[in-house]
């Protein structure tokens, strides 16, 4: 049985608005393969509810579908077998059913009713407004195409805007609960599981009986058959018009131009004219603009650097988009033999770094420090970079972090290395109080053990 991990924080959301006295409406989205559905089936568990899948048919073929769910769910054969050209209709003989308990309705990938009558958002306005809003239901209008259920449920300009009581833009699980997924991995095997899959649930799924993370990806992404092959295609084609153009820019992001200037360059395209490219990344959850965490304006920054946030999207850009070819041509061990020999210097190390910042939050909240940090992220300037920098606003600490995936045991020398990073901060250099905090995946010198022990101004962190 595959495990309903994490989610706790959704399922207390989704469980108020249901004892919520009244009508609740709940708009849940999120990118593809992400766990919306897993989510609402947890929650519907051992509920009366009306579940209804929305599909790329016409409006009378979902018409027809939601009113043959709807009379079977309350019992009513007039409904089965009347023809119905009304949503009204079939939405009153749902609200009118008798229930001991708050009716439930959700309707899974909503985006596809106004994709297929764009005057869709405003027919379900109208029925809840003149008749579900006083009544003691609970609606869910659940989907997967980020940029449509934006604008037909959450924009100002939507006709729903305004009549929600909630909503969820459920994000990938992160890394914390990854031992739940495989439990009988060691930690660098996770690191490594997570390097690729990132927190999508239905990645996870296919990397489940795989003896390492090598034969997981040769049988999941490189198989020109595989699920996972031709994956970004699938999930940029449905968001966007322009594929060719989108995929450009994220092979450029991956291959290390991450400056606004580089990626104009590279791609010979003006500055102006990437705007709208890397905003819809961002709103679609794939790219991210980072900013030295130190900077007082992170929105006029002019040192903001745009990275790839999801690890499989890339992943693949860096190993698999480069190398099609050699798979195409059928010789899949020519593009296995460069992943294995860069993955781990090239990309879970990278990844590392990302799991280090999400522990210090943890460590953060379990009073690691007699302080308490506000901010964390990465730092560099011209000429140094440091992996974490961590600061505390109105107390005047600062944390300064370094990650090490390294096959050896982290030693004295990477700290004292850091101490001289720091130093290039600017940040309050006169009045802060400096700690430090290394992460080893395989752990530290027994020197370096011995010294933490007598500072109180420095955390070692193995075990994540």
């Amino acid at each position: 049985m595959k495990p309903f991990v994490d989610r706790n924080e959704e399922l207390q959301f989704l469980e108020k608005e249901y004892k919520r006295p009244g009508a609740s409406l709940v708009i849940l989205y999120g990118r593809r393969r992400v766990g919306k559905t897993a989510l609402i089936n947890e929650f519907i568990k051992g509920r009366h509810a009306v579940y209804f899948l929305a599909t790329e048919e016409n409006e009378l073929q979902n018409r027809l579908a939601f009113k043959n769910i709807v009379a079977e769910q309350t019992g009513n054969e007039l409904l089965l077998n009347v023809n119905v050209d009304s949503w009204d209709i079939i939405f009153k003989v749902w609200v009118n059913a008798v229930s001991a308990e708050k009716k439930l309705l959700v309707i899974d990938e909503f985006q596809y009713l106004g994709n297929a009558n764009k005057a869709f958002p405003s027919v379900f306005q109208r029925i809840w407004d003149g008749m579900l809003k006083d009544e003691n239901a609970m609606v869910i209008l659940c989907g997967s195409l980020i940029s449509m259920m934006e604008s037909q449920t959450l924009a100002y300009s939507s006709p729903l805007y305004g009549r929600r009581s909630g909503q969820i833009k459920l994000k990938q699980i992160p890394f914390r609960h990854y031992h739940e997924f495989f439990p009988g991995k060691t930690e660098k095997e996770l690191i490594e599981y997570y390097a690729v899959t990132g927190g999508v649930p239905k990645y996870i799924e296919l990397f489940y009986d795989c003896e390492d993370v090598y034969t997981a990806i040769e049988n999941n992404v490189v198989s020109k058959s595989s699920f996972l092959y031709d994956e970004p295609n699938f999930l940029l084609q449905r968001e966007v018009s322009e594929i060719g153009s989108y995929f450009s820019l994220i092979k450029t992001i991956a291959s290390g131009n991450q400056k606004l200037s580089k990626i104009s360059v590279s791609l010979e395209i003006k500055q102006t004219g990437l705007t709208k490219y890397l905003k819809t990344l961002i709103s679609l959850d794939i790219l991210e603009r980072e900013v030295p965490v130190t900077e007082d304006n992170p929105e006029k920054s002019k040192k903001g650097l745009y990275k790839i946030k999801d690890n499989f999207m890339i992943f693949w850009f860096k190993f698999i988009f480069p190398n099609q070819n050699y798979i195409e041509s059928g010789h899949g061990e020519m593009a296995m033999k460069k992943i294995r020999a860069n993955f781990l210097d090239n990309h879970a190390a990278y990844v590392y770094e990302d799991i280090c910042i999400e522990k210090m939050w943890e460590l953060n909240a379990a009073d690691t420090w007699d302080f308490h940090f506000d901010k964390a992220g990465r730092w560099w300037n011209s000429n140094t970079e440091i992996d974490i920098v961590a600061v505390d606003s109105d107390g005047g600490n600062i944390i300064f972090g370094e990650c090490k995936y390294w096959k050896n045991r982290v030693g004295i020398d990477v700290l004292k290395e850091l101490e001289q990073k720091a130093g290039q901060v600017e940040w309050k250099r006169q009045e802060r109080k400096n700690h430090f905090i290394l992460f080893s995946v395989n752990g530290f010198t027994d020197e370096l053990t011995k010294l933490s022990q007598d500072r109180n101004d420095l955390v070692l962190c193995h075990s994540l």
